[in-house]
């Protein structure tokens, strides 16, 4: 009996197991990269830190156990923090500025990866969509409603044959009847789909075959409550858990002809949306290797190993110098590529390059700050094992970093190697 250990569920002792404090907001900008944004930017990117102050922990719980917050989006929504610099002026909305949709996104992606992809589904991809190409009267029925979050909307590309290669996709669009007063039939299937199992709608982009637009990709306004359209939330997720995404599956499901987008007739559109939102991903990259850098200095300050903090070792400073300095050409990557989108001057491998660069550099940050971190970094409560695990995801979607090298590559030498 006397080796039985009693077991209890009461909070461990601090002065045994001590607790830090990692989340304070450092603000680190070394070079003031974002020291002269103007105010009407930056009062955008205070009012996503006002709507993010305290969700950390709530978060990280959500993140743990698979869960998807659809209140705190709603509650972006009623801010305005999901338009992502889409125009939105004519429903009565504020548009923000190519500068002050970064500044949010990177803000957002500081606290919680899943909250800014969200973001990036919600206004990046979804609104963004309907803005681009929809009809008047699409726009008219939709549009607010999306840019609030009163109607969660999806982007339907990527399909589970097709990912990098999704202007291959199979999925099809068969006309039935004239292209005024008939339907289309969908059949086929997408795959990570944030928000499709949400209930609202899903912009799907599709082969269509029949009519003047016979073998064209166009995209439609699906209805989730559409019959024939069946979504189930994909599981065993290690990244961005606290977002649900989805495998969909479209069996002979009917949409009217009102549920095209008439302003979307080929796969450069789709692309077109793709490159806007590339951008978006370098901001999200910045926000999640700031929130790893912030964890790693302020716990390099509280623990104590040898009888020293750690950040009184040379080697703890070194690492928190070069994670800075990592930290700090992202920074000024994203702020060059914003000026340039605002100029109307930025290209897509442009976009491409930002990304390519500042994913990279996340993935390296995290690593380095996990180390720091020694065994307290996998803890979730310490942040940098959460945004280490939701970088692979940025790594990863509006294009896998191989794919960004071909774009940037074919930029460069003016020839094509996509297979």
């Amino acid at each position: 009996m006397g080796n039985m250990c009693l077991m209890t569920h009461a909070a461990p002792d601090s002065s045994v197991d001590p607790t830090y404090d990692v989340s304070t907001p450092l603000d680190l900008d070394y070079y003031g990269v974002f020291a002269d944004v103007p105010d009407e930017d930056r009062r955008w990117w205070q009012g996503a830190r006002d709507y993010a102050e305290g969700l950390e922990a709530r978060m990280s719980r959500h993140w743990e156990r698979g869960e998807y917050p659809v209140d705190l989006v709603a509650d972006a929504g009623r801010r305005g923090l999901l338009t992502d610099g889409v125009e939105v002026d004519g429903v009565g909305l504020e548009t923000m500025s190519p500068l002050a949709a970064g500044l949010v996104n990177m803000e957002m992606s500081r606290i919680d990866g899943s909250l800014a992809t969200a973001l990036a589904v919600q206004g990046g991809l979804a609104l963004r969509t309907l803005a681009y190409f929809g009809s008047e009267e699409q726009k008219a029925q939709h549009l607010k409603k999306l840019a609030t979050a009163e109607t969660l909307g999806s982007f339907a590309l990527t399909e589970p044959t097709h990912g990098s290669d999704s202007v291959s996709l199979e999925t099809s669009a068969r006309l039935v009847g004239d292209e005024e007063s008939g339907h289309y039939v969908l059949n086929g299937a997408k795959k990570w789909i944030g928000n499709g199992a949400s209930g609202g709608l899903t912009f799907t982009w599709a082969r269509v075959s029949g009519g003047v637009h016979d073998g064209q990709v166009r995209c439609f306004m699906v209805d989730q409550q559409t019959r024939g359209y069946r979504a189930q939330v994909i599981e065993g997720k290690y990244s961005l858990r606290a977002i649900h995404q989805a495998l969909i599956q479209y069996e002979d499901a009917e949409v009217p002809a009102a549920a095209v987008l008439p302003g979307a007739t080929s796969f450069k559109d789709a692309s077109k949306v793709l490159f806007a939102t590339r951008l978006g991903v370098a901001w999200s990259a910045v926000g999640h290797a700031a929130a790893v850098v912030e964890s790693a200095l302020n716990y390099a300050t509280q623990r104590e190993q040898f009888g020293k903090k750690l950040g009184q070792f040379q080697q703890v400073q070194e690492r928190l110098t070069w994670m800075v300095s990592e930290l700090t050409s992202m920074q000024l990557h994203v702020r060059q590529a914003a000026e340039r989108d605002m100029a109307g001057l930025l290209t897509g491998p442009q976009a491409s390059m930002a990304k390519y660069h500042n994913t990279r550099k996340a993935r390296a940050i995290a690593q380095t700050a996990r180390d720091m971190l020694g065994g307290n970094g996998i803890l979730l409560q310490n942040k940098v094992a959460r945004h280490m695990a939701d970088i692979e995801a940025v790594h990863t979607y509006e294009g896998t970093e191989s794919v960004q090298s071909l774009i940037i590559g074919r930029d460069l030498t003016g020839f094509s190697a996509f297979a």
